[in-house]
């Protein structure tokens, strides 16, 4: 529980800053890359302040961490230009280029990202509030994630180089790209979900646009030399600034293949009506989620109170897969909110850099008090704060608030709250979560807590057709990254996976002829002689 004084004092000095996370000059990034090209800016810019604030004489103020550009409709247009250029129709260098090649561009790519680490993750803590842990595991992850992608299109083209024989047809079918590629990743994960859209993309052969998250903007600014000397040009462009500055003529181009956002799905609809053919735009979205917990009779408290802290609070909950509710069997929910609570108490708050932090400043402004309006609306409807100190704002600080009992009529019962927030639902008969989670326009994921197989069994097939993984004594997740990621109903469109986003970022094609003498010759030719990148029998190791 926060004290007064221990919020006073949750923000440091300048001096207290452990030496290794010190950011010793502001990022005043000027340049942007289109084109193969890393342009200059003159123009104006959006300056970037931290949810770390440093307390000074006058009190706690933001850090101030940098500036970008703030670009218009005309750069984003010649951005557009570059890529459509790049892919040229499908014939362009990238899209032509052997599997093999691309691979090894991609990994060229791995290599100057890995050693781009402490920057990056400097820069990640810093932008989002991510602690430093959480922050080298994002950056990691991501590297990892760029592998295992390279290994799955291994494997993807291994299985393709082979020819097919059917009802007196030959052919051979492979997967070719789907062209221009917009790429938007979200604040919260803004190196890792980026990539795992943008990785595929470009290992497909589409060309891409990056438009980077709303926070953790400055963080992609070490990587753009790399991406400019590593690709093609044209094939990877960034676009900054306000969206419907630069987003909307993009879409409104008829020029975009493929949308890849992880957002709201109120930002999605709106970006894909700006289409002018909505039935040629491919798209892969992530968006909200409200994923509950199930706490039955049976469960092990201990077990469901440690994965549910986990789940609710990891990163401030600022997590799609976050558990954003939970709902507790009344015969075990006093016992299950006491020792939720206890646990809620022993959670290291302040600073990212601190061992084993788990709550830390918000990155979006005016986000506190979002909360503490969610707050007084349950209060209103009969919950109440039941975790001490709980509600707690101090500037860009929330420290979590538990509320129990929540009904029906709070906002937080149906709304995603994407915060340290956390409400308790208590119910007598398994049909009220069940009705809740039929009844949700969400439909990403769910948890189950419990030790009776007849119980959960009883859960588990009306669940697993209203959302799309159930964890079963563990809180949501997304990893694997081998495991399809996606929802059902309002929380996604599309699959991710490092298999499956390479498959929604292509499109199966094939040559195809009649089994006889004239097409053997002519199929032998081309194969043995090398004269196509598409027919080939080239094995990749």
């Amino acid at each position: 529980m926060p004290t007064a004084e221990q919020m006073w004092h949750i923000f440091p000095k300048e001096s207290e800053i452990p030496p290794e996370w010190v950011l010793h000059e502001p990022e005043e990034q000027s340049e942007y890359l289109i084109g193969g090209e890393l342009r200059r800016w003159s123009g104006p810019r959006e300056k970037v302040y931290s949810p770390i604030c440093l307390l000074e004489d006058k009190g706690p103020a933001p850090k101030y961490l940098g500036s970008y550009p703030l670009l218009t409709r005309k750069e984003a247009l010649e951005a557009l230009s570059a890529a459509v250029e790049a892919y040229d129709s499908g014939q362009g260098v990238w899209p032509t280029m052997p599997v093999k090649e691309r691979i090894q561009h991609m990994e060229r790519f791995a290599y100057c990202l890995s050693q781009k680490r402490d920057a990056v993750v400097k820069l990640l803590m810093w932008e989002i509030g991510k602690s430093t842990v959480d922050s080298a595991a994002e950056f990691d992850r991501t590297v990892k994630y760029i592998r295992d992608t390279i290994d799955a299109l291994k494997e993807l083209d291994r299985n393709s180089s082979r020819f097919v024989i059917d009802s007196g047809i030959v052919a051979q079918i492979r997967r070719a790209p789907l062209g221009v590629t917009l790429c938007m990743g979200p604040f919260n994960y803004p190196l890792n979900e980026t990539f795992t859209t943008l990785i595929p993309a470009l290992l497909m052969g589409n060309t891409a646009l990056v438009k980077p998250a709303k926070f953790g903007v400055l963080l992609n600014r070490p990587l753009l030399e790399a991406f400019r000397d590593c690709f093609p040009k044209g094939v990877v462009n960034f676009v900054y600034g306000d969206g419907r500055e630069v987003i909307s003529p993009l879409m409104q181009s008829g020029q975009i293949d493929a949308l890849a956002f992880i957002g709201s799905s109120r930002v999605a609809d709106l970006l894909k009506m700006q289409h002018p053919k909505l039935h040629r735009l491919r798209a892969v979205l992530g968006l909200g989620a409200k994923n509950p917990a199930i706490i039955l009779p049976s469960a092990d408290l201990d077990l469901a109170v440690r994965e549910c802290i986990l789940g609710t609070l990891s990163f401030n909950g600022q997590r799609c897969t976050a558990l954003k509710i939970l709902f507790v069997h009344r015969s075990v929910a006093d016992v299950f909110v006491s020792k939720f609570c206890e646990s809620v108490l022993r959670l290291p708050f302040g600073m990212p850099w601190i061992d084993k932090v788990a709550i830390t400043p918000l990155p979006e402004p005016g986000k506190p008090e979002i909360l503490a309006d969610y707050v007084s609306d349950a209060e209103k409807t009969g919950a109440r704060v039941v975790n001490p100190g709980g509600g707690a704002i101090y500037k860009t600080f929330f420290y979590p608030a538990v509320l129990y009992p929540v009904n029906s009529r709070a906002r937080i019962y149906h709304e995603e709250q994407f915060g340290p927030l956390v409400p308790i639902v208590p119910f007598s008969s398994i049909e009220e979560p069940t009705r809740y989670i039929i009844e949700s326009v969400y439909g990403q994921q769910l948890s189950i807590f419990g030790s009776e197989s007849t119980e959960i069994a009883k859960l588990l097939d009306p669940a697993v057709n209203q959302v799309c993984r159930v964890n079963l004594n563990s809180q949501c997740q997304r990893g694997p990254d081998t495991f399809p990621f996606t929802g059902r109903k309002d929380s996604a469109y599309g699959t991710l996976s490092v298999s499956d986003a390479l498959k929604v970022f292509s499109i199966r094609t094939l040559v195809a002829a009649k089994l006889n003498d004239l097409n053997k010759t002519i199929l032998n030719d081309i194969v043995n002689n090398h004269r196509s990148k598409f027919l080939s029998h080239d094995f990749i190791l």
